[in-house]
């Protein structure tokens, strides 16, 4: 993506800080957010991005820095004067209301003409796939039909920006995952700027144009969900974001790209990922739990460039995949998981089995330890 101009950036936060006492909630962020992206904010508990997301909101004010919403700065502007659409965990529907009626709220508060309010809401209620729901109590609603009718109810005024703040985190498993793909269906739809706040990785994945990940009030990186995926830009993203095995020791020799570094008497080749890599320096190896191959013998891993011999501590079946946990002596009793995406025709293997392990030197980031 190339990069936007001061009329297309939706959100630019400029060195924002805040501070809760003593505590440094967030520390000097900064981005800037293109209109018509969805960017989610992903970190652990503590991380700062319900505390960013409040500051954007004009819930709290930053304690340094700035926010620019369209341009202007907006930091001593209230939550009420800006032209934002929230969705929270808790959905503060009116139970007294009907869905349609809920939907209405925010135009009759901000003085629409009534003649258009019933046009309007039923256009929402058809995009929030609702279309003859209107005249439903809340509590006549599934879960997820409230999460839609909270989503119409925050869209409906066509805000400048749309806030979610962990709104999925409440539904099951199955639930979750449907709704965060009509969140990307509307948002897509809609074209709405769109800032999510939560700490499930997959969901950040699956609906974002771009990933902020946070930890200790700072953002770590800030990239599309591919690349902070498949090229984090430290160990704690690495480590975050999916299923990753860390493999500790000493680097050997640094060629860009390059690093080499010994660990429990094997010499092991990876990718540098960290600027601070220093020949005799600590430092961990990490690969993800789907880029590890598995086999009975090392002659089924011909072609990987690191094959290392383990044995199956625990095999968990989860349907699409089967994750194992294995020992590798040759690694310091490392214990790796490893994901086999292929149950039906793979071998499973059993506890107690011995296994072979098979990677590729791309696949393994090299950070400072």
């Amino acid at each position: 993506m190339g990069a936007a101009t001061a009329g297309e950036i939706a959100v630019s936060v400029k060195n924002v800080g805040m501070k809760f006492g003593a505590v440094q909630a967030v520390k000097n962020a900064s981005f800037d957010l293109p209109k018509g992206r969805f960017l989610t904010i992903l970190g652990p508990s503590g991380s700062g991005k319900t505390t960013l997301l409040r500051m954007i909101a004009g819930f709290d004010r930053p304690t340094s820095g700035e926010i620019f919403i369209s341009g202007r700065p907006v930091s001593a502007v209230p939550a009420h004067q800006r032209a934002i659409g929230m969705v929270f965990q808790k959905l503060a529907l009116f139970p007294h209301m009907t869905a349609g009626e809920n939907i209405a709220f925010p135009l009759k508060m901000r003085r629409h003409d009534a003649r258009t309010i019933p046009e309007k809401v039923e256009k929402y209620l058809e995009l929030v796939r609702l279309g003859g729901y209107g005249s439903r109590r809340i509590g006549e609603l599934s879960g997820g039909q409230q999460q839609r009718v909270a989503i119409a109810r925050a869209l409906v005024f066509e805000p400048d920006l749309l806030l979610l703040d962990e709104p999925l985190a409440a539904l099951d498993r199955k639930l979750r995952e449907e709704m965060q793909l009509e969140f990307r269906r509307i948002q897509k739809e809609l074209g709405v700027t769109t800032i999510n706040v939560t700490h499930d990785q997959r969901e950040a994945l699956v609906v974002s144009d771009e990933v902020i990940v946070m930890n200790g009030g700072e953002i770590q990186q800030n990239a599309r969900p591919i690349d902070a995926y498949r090229t984090p830009s430290n160990a704690f993203v690495a480590n975050f974001i999916g299923v990753t095995n860390f493999i500790e020791g000493k680097v050997a020799a640094l060629s860009t790209p390059a690093a080499v570094f010994d660990a429990h008497g094997m010499r092991l080749s990876g990718v540098a990922a960290d600027p601070k890599l220093a020949i005799g320096g600590s430092c961990a190896g990490a690969i993800r739990a789907e880029q590890i191959r598995i086999a009975a013998r090392g002659n089924g891993l011909v072609g990987l460039e690191t094959v290392v011999d383990g044995h199956v501590l625990d095999c968990i079946f989860e349907g699409e995949r089967v994750v194992y946990e294995i020992r590798v002596p040759g690694l310091g009793d490392a214990l790796m998981r490893v994901f086999d995406h292929d149950p039906e025709t793979h071998l499973q293997f059993s506890p107690g089995e011995e296994v072979c392990l098979g990677w590729n030197a791309r696949d393994m980031h090299v950070f400072q330890k």
